[in-house]
């Protein structure tokens, strides 16, 4: 990997982990989460960084894909909270979640974050992602819960959040051989519930698809900021601007020129815990960029 890339992927490790301390105390009973969220992509910007997508705070049997709307009054109550976190610099992305425990489940959040650090014991290069897997499951299981079966960790590249290859939280009989250079996000999954999750109805982050001819200036506008902005990457609802700007996005989304990223949800409403982090192979092993 060319030294400059590799030092922005460092670079936004560095801020990652520095904005997830900050706010790790923030989140206590009675705390507003949009108050957190936008705590954590503030704190992003004046360290140099750009949010590589919209905070997540998924609370409970949610495991993905919440971040406060415009308007949200929610507070945290005594929750499983699962805080996730991305940072780019210049499109170089670092991902990392935790999660804070208020519901007095510390058994089910230990055992995602003990799955993490026995998966990154056994990254390097010639590494097997369905090895990773294995050693994720049988971690989980081994304190008496699930892994989410059809959630995996990811790779990333500049400007994409989600890449290849696919990081699977359970044994598989064929993974990708990881070779120097490759950056992944390892994120492990554990539930007291049936390890499957669905998508739910709730809607606060959007993507850009492609490119679509619209009438309304509006409209134009908007799709505008958002390829100029976040190019191909997640953004939320609330970090929209403008008098019509909820309306261009409706028109947007049933253009197809953006779509959703729906909540995803335990399917029995058991409760989910989440650790995360990323990783850059290098030649001699790999590097943990956002410890």
């Amino acid at each position: 990997m060319d030294a400059e890339i590799l030092e922005k992927y460092r670079s936004a490790g560095r801020i990652l982990a520095e904005v997830l301390a900050e706010a790790r105390p923030k989140v206590e009973t009675g705390a507003s989460l949009l108050d957190v969220a936008n705590f954590v992509e503030d704190a992003i910007r004046s360290k140099g960084g750009q949010p590589a997508f919209p905070c997540n705070i998924s609370l409970d049997r949610n495991a993905a894909h919440y971040t406060p709307s415009p308007k949200d009054l929610s507070t945290f109550g005594e929750s499983m909270v699962k805080l996730d976190v991305g940072v780019h610099v210049d499109g170089y992305i670092a991902d990392a979640a935790v999660t804070i425990d208020l519901s007095g489940h510390d058994k089910l959040t230990e055992a995602s974050k003990a799955a993490l650090e026995a998966a990154l014991d056994i990254v390097r290069p010639g590494a097997d992602t369905a090895q990773i897997g294995k050693v994720i499951e049988e971690t989980i299981t081994g304190y008496g819960y699930r892994p989410v079966y059809n959630l995996t960790g990811h790779g990333l590249s500049r400007y994409q959040a989600h890449d290849e290859p696919a990081v699977p939280n359970r044994a598989m009989e064929k993974g990708t051989v990881l070779k120097e250079g490759d950056v992944i996000a390892i994120e492990p999954f554990a539930t007291n519930g049936s390890g499957r999750i669905s998508e739910g109805p709730i809607n606060e982050i959007y993507g850009f698809s492609a490119p679509r001819p619209m009438r309304l200036p509006a409209a134009r506008s908007l799709l505008k900021e958002i390829t100029e902005n976040y190019r191909t990457l997640p953004f939320a609802r609330r970090w929209l601007k403008g008098e019509r700007a909820e309306y261009a996005l409706m028109l947007l989304l049933r253009s197809g020129a953006v779509h959703t990223y729906p909540v995803l949800w335990e399917v029995e409403g058991a409760l989910v815990s989440q650790a995360e982090h990323t990783v850059v192979i290098l030649e001699e092993g790999c590097e943990v960029t956002t410890r």
